[in-house]
């Protein structure tokens, strides 16, 4: 790279939902001819993914919080090259690009301050969709230009990314370019420049995050964006084609912003009063409003007619809903009763004193949701539990438990009047999210394979998915329980909303590290393991491209290599219940146990000595019991392809990594399975995923949620050196 690179790409901001990663891997893919990459990395994850390309790429780390316009003057301070491309870390760079810009911009005269250039989006839902700034861009040509000649380009997505600016130009002129809001500093920088060229050529992503997974507006950046109008127009005050084109521009971003839903009544009015100001201080003269609908809006902003524009909204409003229902009439008959019913049941208040909890698509008492209700009935016992349950489950239930089957008319009634909802998958869709309901997500896994959104690329997992109606579901959490760092990095990428992560454990695994010896010997007298034999639980995982259990393992001649000291316990994943299962034949054999229905599975992972496992996430959870597990991946290639998965398990796996049977019997028959090297990778796996599990995750829960109590007051994580788990069954014995 020459001493003074001709363009320097400023990545900057936090590691929003994944996507730093990504960008910054596409820049280390292709030949960054002419170019430097600065990263400014807010926070410590986008630190963690940046330093992964050093010394390739400069990295600057600033603390979390760091604000956008910080974030981008602590890189360009770094940037040696002649121009600056800001690119927010949420963003992408298509495919050589920078070699792109870097080649454009050597043969740019020195008068041009600014190169305009189109871009494409990407939302949640697909990527590399066109802009609208092609034809503007294609119509003003690519030669140095004067703004006032061409005032059109004003109306370009306002985004940084879409254009590159001269450092000389952005150091002088930093007092305007210094603001969070890009939007403004896009047109800042524009208005500021003597000259500007354009590229009618995609070099910039634009990736739209989801409204629902951000942070809501303050009230003060709210009126924030009309200050920054008035001072847009300020500086183009002498030049009248450009002053046109910006009023124009304010006007409509303003009544855009009013219109959106959310803004307090209190906060809109004002917003509405200092938009109206604006608009008659700044109005061009002889300037006339636009025909039609439009021209009425603004003529009510430019009166400061508050009450005649909100009976105009309405109006439309009622227009749209009148429509609406006639397309939906004959979708809502055949729910007319249970929608009657269910909105009598809204309408009346919350029972603050009524939980509702469900696991696993309502099979019964299980997982996060069953000790969040075990620890609930400890510390609030004056809270009411009521489990949903499907009705060939309902019989399978502890004795007492108070339970209502989906569909049935309490069903309705709980779920409309409970206060608290917590589930480890989703409640139905026609689930009203009450506002003063608080629902609590507690999800039953670590993600190793992909999940939520991420299962979009990957149509063989994704089969028969709205992922339109998962977000609606997804926007109704309160709260989202997590284990571990890397699991609430994953939620925020897959789940997009703008829920509060309790990163306070999983409370299902807080009997890994309370229950005793007898816990453990009881465990074992009641799956009938003799205390002189050692248990190995074998725990499959689902194949999105499998039609049915297909067994990887000759399980009887694996027993037959590990001898009669061992016996092995079978568990088969929930997905098949009810289907012919491969183990039918081997349940007599004295050193086979299918354990596919037993329940709770914690009561299997006590009485076990060790796991086998494929990527179940059972791994992650059984980890916290300190115990030798061996991964059994005959098809990891396949299932990576198929399913996606969000970090390599054969580089990053908890214990040895069997390929074949073979290797698996070679494991589990010499000391491989708990040797020096598998004690290694366990320590290292649980310092990753099992960081918030210390056996009081369900009481934080409970203590956050039920309780009110704020961050501070709860029971801290302990260090993992300082925790002590259930112990094994050798020493259970022993004791």
């Amino acid at each position: 790279m020459p001493e003074t690179p001709e363009l320097s790409v400023v990545v900057h901001g936090p590691n929003v939902q994944d996507h730093l990663t990504g960008l910054l891997d596409s820049l280390a893919a292709h030949p960054l001819t002419g170019t430097e990459v600065v990263v400014a990395a807010v926070g410590d994850w986008a630190g963690e993914t940046a330093a992964r390309h050093t010394p390739a790429f400069q990295v600057l780390s600033l603390p979390d919080g760091t604000g956008d316009a910080a974030a981008r003057a602590a890189g360009a301070a770094r940037a040696k090259g002649r121009w600056l491309h800001f690119v927010h870390a949420k963003d992408g760079l298509p495919a050589g690009a920078p070699r792109t810009l870097a080649e454009h911009t050597a043969d740019l005269p020195d008068t041009v301050d600014v190169l305009l250039f189109d871009h494409v989006r990407s939302t949640w839902r697909a990527t590399g969709l066109p802009s609208a700034d092609g034809p503007l861009l294609a119509r003003a040509g690519s030669a140095d230009l004067a703004l006032d000649d061409h005032a059109s380009l004003l109306k370009l997505t306002p985004l940084l990314g879409n254009r590159v600016v001269r450092t000389d130009f952005w150091r002088s002129h930093e007092r305007y370019l210094s603001a969070d809001d890009e939007p403004f500093t896009a047109r800042a920088a524009l208005l500021l420049a003597d000259r500007v060229a354009c590229l009618p050529h995609p070099a910039h992503e634009d990736r739209r995050l989801r409204p629902e997974s951000l942070p809501p507006a303050t009230p003060e950046q709210r009126y924030a964006l009309v200050d920054g109008w008035e001072t847009l127009l300020g500086l183009a005050r002498d030049r009248p084609a450009v002053h046109a084109v910006l009023y124009d521009l304010m006007v409509r971003d303003c009544l855009r912003t009013f219109a959106r839903a959310g803004m307090p009544e209190e906060v809109a009015r004002e917003f509405f009063r200092r938009a109206s100001l604006a608009a008659l201080r700044r109005r061009p003269e002889g300037h006339r409003h636009p025909a039609g609908l439009e021209g009425v809006r603004r003529s009510l902003l430019e009166e400061g007619a508050y009450a005649k524009y909100r009976a105009l909204q309405a109006a439309n409003r009622t227009r749209r809903t009148v429509r609406k229902a006639v397309r939906t009439q004959g979708r809502r008959v055949g729910v007319k009763l249970r929608d009657h019913r269910y909105r009598r049941a809204l309408s009346r208040p919350v029972d603050p004193g009524l939980a509702v909890f469900s696991a696993y698509w309502d099979r019964g008492v299980a997982c996060n949701p069953a000790a969040i209700a075990a620890k609930l009935a400890e510390l609030a016992p004056w809270i009411r539990p009521v489990w949903v349950v499907t009705a060939d489950n309902a019989a399978l239930l502890p004795p007492g438990t108070d339970h209502v089957v989906p569909g049935t008319r309490r069903y309705w009634e709980v779920l409309a009047s409970a206060a608290y909802l917590v589930n480890n998958v989703n409640f139905p869709g026609a689930v009203v999210k009450r506002p003063d309901a608080v629902h609590v997500q507690t999800h039953h896994g670590t993600p190793l394979k992909r999940m939520g959104l991420d299962q979009m690329p990957y149509p063989a997992a994704a089969r028969g998915l709205d992922f339109g109606a998962l977000l609606e579901r997804v926007d109704k959490w309160d709260y989202s329980v997590s284990a571990n760092s890397h699991s609430t990095r994953m939620w925020q990428r897959a789940y997009p909303s703008h829920y509060v992560s309790l990163d306070h454990g999983y409370p299902r695994n807080d009997v890994y590290y309370t229950a005793g010896a007898d816990a453990v010997r009881a465990a074992r007298a009641r799956l009938g393991i003799d205390p002189d034999r050692r248990a190995v639980l074998y725990a499959p995982t689902h194949r999105d491209y499998e039609a049915g259990w297909t067994p990887r393992l000759d399980l009887a001649a694996l027993a037959d290599h590990l001898g009669e000291e061992t016996i092995l316990l079978v568990r088969g994943h929930y997905f098949y219940e009810g289907a012919v299962s491969p183990l039918t034949g081997l349940r007599r054999t004295g050193r086979i146990l299918d354990v596919s229905a037993y329940d709770p599975v914690e009561d299997l992972c006590l009485a076990a000595d060790a796991l086998v496992t494929d990527y179940s996430s059972i791994m992650f959870d059984y980890a916290n019991l300190d115990r030798p597990i061996v991964v059994h991946a005959d098809d990891w290639e396949t299932y990576r392809t198929t399913r996606g998965v969000y970090f390599d398990l054969m580089a990053e796996a908890p214990g040895p990594v069997a390929r074949d049977q073979q290797e698996l019997t070679e494991i589990l028959t010499t000391d491989a399975w708990r040797d020096e090297r598998a004690t290694k990778a366990r320590a290292a796996f649980r310092r990753r995923f099992c960081e918030y599990d210390d056996g009081r995750a369900a009481e934080r829960v409970v203590r956050r949620v039920f309780l009110g109590e704020d961050e501070q007051s709860l029971p801290p994580v302990l260090p993992i050196e300082e925790r002590t788990p259930a112990p094994s069954p050798e020493e259970a014995t022993s004791s």
